[in-house]
């Protein structure tokens, strides 16, 4: 099996080689990787330092807390965040809390040495997902602790299967895994895995942090004053098509934000030509938003999280995809979220819907008769304060996990 699993490693890196020629995200990821060490060898990594990798821009979410905690806590070490997707590190490459940020070269031996040869780290942190063989078997060969954050583990992974062995050897070389839930706590209990603890999600105390210190946006301020306003973030072209079906005959009281995941501007122009109604561009606003406006696109990055402060209600787009973006991003403002068919991977998803703060359509009928449901006006039902109140209140009851880690691992 660790044959079949190095020539897997070596087809993904001949493969991203190739497809580079033709795929801006594939050149990225070549590129990052051979210039890893060179970075590494330009920094002063002397002392005690840590290591955080984290597979993309979601899992760097969750890591965030615990790096910030680390970083106030113990401002002594030096840090090396390190990032598999160029969706990760092309965001995050200037992130000023580590001392450093690079790809992480390619999962063989050699390169699993020579990294953590170089970085010489004390303690590790893998984020959620991303299991690599040869990083973990050498970290453990060299005795540096190893912790899985924020884990989640479903049956349907291979770890759990009968013919999982080799890849449950893997998860061995952990030394302590913080899971999310007790379903994962079940889960590695049944393959023999006992050394973990049930902590919870640290990014819900990343959102938290958000939701308390979001900055003021005046231009969104001045567009959504006196108005009931859905909050549409990282929408797609289908989520965006059931958008526009509401909104162009959705009620004159109520204003659209728009902030879709591309923000080309290719995309941009066929998104404005979806509606009916009058649309700003939040790039192009100078000075006051035009009164007719009912849609703000916001064709820039780096401002959803903050925009949500100023929605009644969310819809959170990748449903109809591989998946869909972050709830709780929205959810820690106290309002209710709708999404896609396609969330029944994300925990906080079914915990959304269980709370009554979250719901799924699967048809633009669906979208409109859950909008015509919250923007009622009956109060006896009140439904929107009523689900908004139980988005806010679980995303509070499930903070905690950052200081519970850091209590456990820095005595």
């Amino acid at each position: 099996m660790q044959l079949f699993y190095n020539l897997g490693i070596a087809i993904f890196g001949l493969g991203a080689r190739l497809w580079s020629l033709f795929n801006e995200r594939a050149a990225l990821l070549v590129k990052g990787r051979s210039g890893a060490w060179q970075q590494l060898n330009s920094i002063d990594l002397s002392g005690s330092v840590i290591w955080v990798h984290c597979a993309s821009l979601g899992e760097f979410e969750q890591g965030r807390p615990l790096i910030e905690a680390i970083r106030a806590t113990k401002p002594d070490y030096k840090i090396v965040l390190s990032f598999f997707s160029p969706s990760g590190y092309e965001v995050r490459k200037n992130y000023d809390k580590a001392d450093a940020v690079v790809y992480l070269p390619a999962d063989t031996r050699r390169n699993a040495r020579r990294f953590i040869q170089l970085i010489h780290p004390e303690k590790v942190f893998f984020i959620k997902y991303e299991y690599w063989f040869h990083y973990f078997k050498t970290l453990s060969e060299a005795g540096i602790p190893l912790y899985s954050v924020s884990s989640i583990f479903r049956p349907s992974q291979i770890f759990f299967k009968w013919y999982g062995g080799w890849f449950r050897k893997i998860l061995r070389h952990v030394t302590q895994f913080y899971v999310q839930d007790q379903t994962s706590s079940k889960l590695l209990n049944s393959i023999g895995i006992h050394n973990h603890v049930v902590a919870g999600d640290t990014r819900f105390d990343r959102v938290a942090a958000i939701a308390k210190n979001a900055a003021e946006l005046p231009v969104v301020a001045e567009f959504s004053q006196g108005a009931k306003v859905l909050v549409a973030g990282s929408s797609w072209p289908p989520d965006e098509s059931i958008l526009a079906g509401y909104i162009n005959s959705a009620p004159v009281n109520v204003k659209f934000i728009i902030a879709p995941h591309e923000v080309h501007e290719g995309h941009i122009s066929e998104l404005i030509q979806k509606f009916k109604v009058p649309v700003c561009r939040y790039s192009q606003i100078n000075g006051t938003i035009p009164v007719e406006a009912r849609v703000l696109i916001i064709d820039t990055i780096g401002v959803l999280s903050a925009i949500y402060r100023y929605g009644s209600v969310a819809y959170i787009g990748g449903g109809f995809g591989k998946g869909i973006h972050n709830t709780l991003e929205a959810a820690t403002y106290g309002i209710p979220v709708i999404f896609g068919p396609n969330h029944k991977k994300f925990k906080e998803a079914l915990d959304l819907i269980a709370a009554g703060a979250g719901f799924n359509i699967n048809t633009g009928d669906d979208f409109d008769k859950i909008m015509s449901k919250l923007w009622s006006n009956d109060p006896s039902t009140s439904l929107l304060e009523t689900s908004g109140r139980a988005a806010g209140n679980y995303v509070q009851s499930m903070c905690g996990a950052t200081p519970l880690i850091m209590k456990d691992l820095f005595r």
